[in-house]
């Protein structure tokens, strides 16, 4: 899939907190590259401060967090108020890893427009951020 005719969405993909795995994020990374965007990959081990520090300093459309640790209702709020104490609540959120079921409202009601989970075609990420960055 490439990128249509309007501005290319700018895309954030951030690993909050202490997880060291970030194979999937940087897959994750690399589709929305080569789906026409542009990507910003801050790195593992980062805080939702550095998060969405960088989310303002890259003036980013989207934020997509990726987490196995299994801390995403302890580490994503705190994602979303740093982003709102920053004016950045436009921005589009999604996130992916290992997150139960069982979460999705809660993480729904903090923002989050989409999960993906482990085994999502790469190009239904893509087609996500295209057909919802304009919308955020």
């Amino acid at each position: 899939m490439t990128a249509p005719a309007q501005t290319k969405p700018r895309v954030l993909i951030a690993k909050p907190g202490l997880d060291g795995h970030d194979r999937g994020a940087k897959v994750v990374a690399r589709a929305l590259r080569d789906g026409g965007c542009e990507v910003i990959y801050t790195g593992i081990r980062q805080t939702p401060e550095m998060i969405a520090e960088a989310a303002l300093q890259e003036d980013v459309d989207v934020v997509g967090l990726s987490i196995l640790s299994g801390a995403h209702l302890e580490l994503f709020p705190r994602v979303v108020e740093e982003l709102k104490k920053r004016d950045l609540d436009d921005v589009l959120l999604f996130c992916g890893g290992i997150i139960p079921d069982e979460d999705t409202a809660e993480l729904e009601k903090l923002g989050f427009k989409a999960i993906f989970r482990p085994g999502t075609d790469t190009r239904d990420i893509v087609k996500f951020v295209y057909d919802n960055a304009s919308k955020s």
